[in-house]
């Protein structure tokens, strides 16, 4: 089992900059990948970034040269972060920090409100 907690995001003014970050904890020794996805109101989820246990990234086409996923490591947790520049309105969405197994089991946050307001 893999435990994600979620925290950032909030309201912000299109253009502004605001940053995500997820623990995770568990069995991370068995995470191949991290991964931010978010949903807006009726959509279906989508990929924002992943990043590989080898450093790795991609990005959807909507959010590169605007987003940054990154990774850190700490005793027993890994860290993922989120660092969403220029933001616009078409970013609002409910984020959801993902992580893939070696088993390809997915793990999902609880989700967290980003706003963007025009």
């Amino acid at each position: 089992q893999v435990q994600l907690v979620e925290s950032g995001g909030g309201l912000v003014q299109a253009g502004g900059s605001l940053s995500l970050s997820c623990a995770a904890s568990g069995m991370i020794l068995s995470i191949n990948s991290l991964g931010w996805y978010r949903q807006a109101p009726g959509k279906q989820r989508e990929l924002v970034a992943i990043i590989t246990s080898g450093s790795s990234t991609n990005y959807a086409d909507s959010v590169k040269g605007r987003f940054i996923i990154s990774r850190g490591n700490a005793k027993n947790m890994v860290y993922l972060y989120l660092q969403m520049n220029s933001l616009k309105p078409e970013d609002t969405a409910v984020y959801y920090c993902n992580a893939l197994s070696t088993s390809y089991f997915n793990y999902w946050g609880q989700g967290t409100q980003v706003t963007v307001s025009s």
